[in-house]
């Protein structure tokens, strides 16, 4: 007799579009097999089989929209068990390859100390793989991996072998999500650490099977490189705090879940270096202060920010490699011979950088007047993708806000940022006394892949200098 298959509680989803439809009359399936593909607001998955059966039904196509209760398809029960136990023998089949693997003959033990499977944690800004971050439309998390620990039954105490050591690769969730497996398939791969997105499957459509897991295992633990183990991060464990007392769970911004996870990745990708300094501005401030009023008879704001901006420029010109990103490989570094500055904007949604192009062929006015055009439209929602694109460096000024210093996190590609604090009024000692100066401090963060202790140093000494130097920021821009 046949029954019905209906949509489950996929959470807080209603009326999603069906992108594809993965049965037909005649096919046999079992727990977990993947029958419809959903695309909501934030994900595309696949809505996995609770039964096993045969299909005599399909009740939607392509373009149907769906929520909890709508119907899939009709099947009739008879499937033999050991189908629906596929995937734990070949997790089975898997952990003995490991153990296997892990033999002296095979390779060397790794530490026995090693994390286990972990859990990745999600989008992007800015242009490091943009949306990945530079459209908004797009989200990836950042990279983990897993260690596999053969089973233990003797006591012995075997070694685990690392994948993520020997195979050296960054799962991100975005691509790992979009990976064609059955949820029940992606679980298996996360527990072993294996990046999906490595693996061309080889089922209906390209589907990827556990099989694909097993042989992709194999071909791995037999290249020959060596499993040392320790590749994973450490998991942070999962606590009820509502044992501890009132709690309330609110989810995270639209923008926090676009640049939480590329800042995490360029976090775990970059070996940042923060070097700090501080600028006289006194004479810049005293200069600004007497412009505003003709600034502002031209409609601009002229603000510190665009005395700092055109301070950058000057530095990067004189220091073209803080301009520039490594290329794909790692052991080029592309030069760029334009020059635009990036500027964290504070909004209401959070936090946003727009791009000034061209900032070099810029003059003190020009910027302050992109400053405010781009400021406003961050503040209204109103930004293109294009307006945040294409940053061959980064501003982060917190000094209209407070603060003594901070340590800004590098906006990948980009292989430097500056971040700067509130500036305030110190005793400085000059020709036997001490007088009273505004200083500014700052904080280069820069990638000790490309720029060395001496070359940072020597840009922040330069860029105070230029602070320093108010004609030399008010001269025309050739």
């Amino acid at each position: 007799m046949a029954q019905d298959i209906t949509v489950p509680d996929l959470g807080d989803f209603k009326d999603v579009e069906v992108i594809d439809v993965l049965i037909t009359p005649g096919d046999v399936i079992e727990v977990d097999t993947p029958l419809i593909t959903i695309e909501t607001e934030k994900a595309t998955m696949d809505v996995p089989s609770t039964v096993a059966g045969t299909i005599t039904a399909v009740a939607l196509k392509k373009g149907d929209r769906v929520s909890k209760g709508s119907l899939i398809a009709q099947f009739e029960a008879g499937v033999p068990a050991a189908s629906t136990e596929r995937i734990q023998e070949a997790s089975q089949t898997v952990s003995q390859t490991v153990s296997q693997a892990a033999s002296p003959a095979a390779a060397q033990p790794a530490s026995a100390e090693s994390p286990s499977a972990l859990q990745p944690p999600a989008a992007v800004f800015g242009d490091a793989g943009a949306p990945t971050a530079t459209s908004p439309a797009a989200a990836s998390r950042s990279p983990v991996g897993a260690d596999v620990v053969p089973d233990d039954k003797d006591g012995k105490g075997e070694a685990p072998v690392s994948l993520t050591a020997a195979s050296s690769f960054v799962m991100g969730e975005a691509g790992f999500a979009r990976a064609y497996a059955s949820p029940s398939v992606r679980r298996f791969a996360r527990e072993l650490g294996v990046d999906l997105t490595q693996i061309e499957g080889s089922g209906l459509k390209g589907r990827i099977t556990p099989d694909d897991v097993k042989a992709w295992v194999k071909r791995t633990l037999a290249s020959g490189v060596s499993s040392a183990g320790g590749g994973a991060l450490p998991k942070i464990p999962e606590i009820d705090f509502a044992k501890f007392g009132p709690i309330e769970s609110q989810p995270l911004g639209r923008i926090q879940k676009i640049s939480g996870p590329h800042l995490q990745a360029s976090w775990l990708n970059i070996p940042h270096v923060w070097q700090m300094d501080e600028a006289d501005i006194t004479a810049m401030d005293a200069a600004r202060i007497e412009s505003r009023q003709k600034a502002l008879d031209a409609g601009i704001k002229l603000t510190p920010l665009a005395f700092i901006l055109r301070a950058c420029v000057q530095a990067l010109q004189e220091f073209p490699f803080v301009n520039s990103s490594l290329d794909a490989s790692g052991a080029n570094l592309v030069l760029k011979k334009y020059m635009h500055l990036g500027f964290a904007a504070d909004t209401p949604q959070g936090l946003l950088v727009p791009v000034i192009r061209d900032a070099d062929k810029k003059d003190i006015y020009e910027l302050a007047r992109e400053l405010g055009t781009l400021s406003q439209k961050a503040r209204e929602g109103k930004l293109s993708a294009a307006d945040m694109q294409g940053a061959s460096f980064t501003v982060s000024s917190l000094g209209g806000i407070g603060g003594t210093s901070f340590t800004p996190i590098i906006n990948a590609p980009e292989v430097a940022i500056l971040g700067v604090a509130r500036a305030s009024m110190k005793p400085v000692w000059q020709e036997g006394q001490f007088v009273p100066r505004l200083i500014l401090p700052f904080t280069l963060a820069y990638d000790h892949r490309v720029i060395d202790g001496a070359a940072g140093a020597r840009f922040t000494s330069f860029l105070a200098r230029k602070l320093a130097d108010v004609n030399g920021l008010l001269e025309a821009v050739p």
